[in-house]
């Protein structure tokens, strides 16, 4: 998969910009606060339709301006493909092929790619809600229907929180209204629990032997999900989940809140059996994140046939040089690449003088 040209219109700092772009790797090269993150953003938005920085639609208009664009050509399968999505006050419309998508679930999936930045290491030590949006981020991208079930869990989970606190309110409730609830709840929680294990399952599949090696031998990396009812092939799950609810109703209405389910899940790194979250070092915390990061690119290769892009937004700098020739050799020659950095003289690798840079200065973006 190749992001062939990348075009902006009033999106952040860019009036209008059209780039031609390198199937190997794009170094876009410039100081702090030029628009070299902005580029990355909109490359992850035209393939998720959404940022990894804001849920605001209006922070990438340019404030005098109606609407911002973002549309690229991609080649995907042998075949060009050109995609468009278009930021309103009001909302995104999005374009495959020129054709416009119902619902922006039809439209995630086309453009596949894995970010990495320093954030990312967060996702290691971070809170929970981190690990959360990386499975439903990651997830969503090979399997849109993912997308369409955690909206409607998303809008079940908004009504019985509602629900319940009218509930705490009023000291009595309706039994029946909220036996509904936990069955609707219930079922579209069990489709992503399920979903969210068997990619847990896979990515540890790709991550163990990659951490391995990383680690020169010397660490075994094991990633465990932690719902809040274990799974059990042998069992019921829902009814599971519907009795665990049950137990719990008079918690949930005292709090006002929904206590169990996906939004509460968590998944947990293991380095040589030690939680490496809680245990381990800086250094134990980063070679987890690129592993996983790494595995995620040969997982999305597994699905969908076709390698990702992938974008590395001021990381580099990040890595020792150990971890930095290790990431741009297990990427050579197979993934479009795209890297922000202020400076490439810290950057010790023989790709990246093979890469076409570009110079990136107040919204204006230069080929060296």
């Amino acid at each position: 998969m190749l992001l062939k040209q990348l075009t902006l219109k009033n999106f952040r700092n860019y009036d209008e910009l059209t780039l031609d772009l390198d199937p190997s790797i794009n170094v876009f090269l410039g100081e702090n606060a030029q628009g070299k993150t902005n580029l990355l953003e909109a490359i992850l938005m035209l393939s998720l339709a959404k940022s990894h920085r804001t849920t605001n639609d209006k922070d990438f208009i340019q404030w005098d301006k109606e609407e911002a664009k973002i549309s690229g050509r991609i080649e995907k399968h042998g075949q060009t493909v050109p995609l468009e999505l278009t930021l309103t006050q009001q909302g995104k419309k999005a374009k495959v092929n020129h054709i416009e998508q119902k619902k922006l679930s039809q439209y995630v999936g086309n453009l596949n790619v894995v970010m990495f930045a320093p954030e990312d290491l967060t996702l290691v030590k971070g809170a929970p809600g981190v690990r959360r949006r990386f499975l439903n981020m990651e997830i969503g991208q090979m399997q849109p229907v993912y997308l369409h079930d955690l909206s409607i869990f998303q809008r079940i989970l908004h009504q019985r929180n509602q629900f319940l606190k009218q509930a705490k309110m009023k000291k009595n409730f309706d039994e029946v209204m909220l036996g509904i609830l936990d069955e609707q709840f219930a079922e579209v929680a069990i489709k992503l629990t399920e979903r969210r294990s068997a990619f847990i399952q896979k990515l540890q599949a790709y991550a163990a032997p990659i951490h391995h090696d990383i680690s020169r031998g010397l660490e075994s990396l094991r990633i465990e999900y932690k719902p809040s009812v274990s799974l059990d092939q042998d069992a019921d799950n829902l009814q599971k989940l519907l009795e665990k609810m049950k137990t719990i109703r008079q918690r949930e209405i005292d709090r006002g809140v929904t206590l169990i389910g996906p939004h509460r899940d968590d998944s947990l790194f293991y380095v040589n059996g030690q939680n490496v979250q809680v245990f381990g070092s800086q250094g134990q915390q980063r070679t987890t994140a690129l592993s996983v990061k790494l595995a995620e690119i040969d997982l999305i290769h597994e699905e969908t046939k076709e390698y990702p892009l992938l974008l590395l937004d001021d990381v580099l700098s990040e890595l020792d040089d150990y971890r930095q020739s290790h990431l741009l050799e297990a990427i050579s020659g197979k993934v479009q690449t795209f890297v922000t950095t202020t400076s490439v003289s810290g950057i010790k690798h023989a790709k990246l003088e093979q890469a076409t840079t570009f110079e990136v200065e107040s919204g204006h973006i230069k080929k060296s």
